[in-house]
């Protein structure tokens, strides 16, 4: 068996948050901050559970990483997420300073660390952010295909009971 790189371990426990946030019906995004080599934090997509916009993985990890470090800096930081960052998360990555950011899928509708914008590195920003893409990228892949698949099926059936109840 192969021997997992650095940030294949690390991508691997966001990949275990991001089941926890399926494990809810949540769309299943995962992330976790490392600093010295440590996980000091964790976050899965809460946004329906919390009825909360800003409840993604990544801005549940940057809350609990600053109170851990007792700072909104999360300087000498990694963050792992299974999914490339929207516009909110990347500005948050970019203001709480992060170093590097190791992103498992890149998300061609919605990201902003290079699909879309790559707002992590706005040379005009006081910050800059490192990105290493597509670690695990398609296990990260095939965990939302399924999820989204198995939405749409669940959607089809209700849609056909509710028709045969008219």
């Amino acid at each position: 068996m192969k021997r997992l790189t650095t940030d294949e371990k690390f991508m691997k426990a966001a990949i275990a948050q991001a089941k926890k946030a399926e494990a809810l019906d949540e769309v299943p995004i995962g992330c976790v901050i490392v600093s010295d080599g440590k996980i000091i934090s964790r976050g899965y997509n809460r946004r329906n559970t919390d009825l909360s916009t800003t409840s993604h993985a990544e801005m549940n990890a940057i809350r609990k990483a600053s109170r851990r470090l007792g700072d909104w800096r999360l300087e000498g930081c990694t963050l792992y997420v299974t999914l490339e960052p929207c516009q909110m998360c990347a500005g948050a990555i970019v203001q709480a300073r992060l170093d590097r950011v190791v992103i498992g899928c890149m998300n061609p509708k919605a990201g902003c660390a290079g699909s879309i914008l790559n707002l992590l590195q706005v040379q005009e920003f006081n910050h800059q952010v490192e990105i290493t893409r597509d670690v695990l990228g398609e296990e990260c892949s095939a965990m939302l295909t399924g999820f989204f698949r198995d939405l749409r099926r669940k959607k089809k059936a209700e849609e056909g009971r509710s028709d045969s109840h008219q």
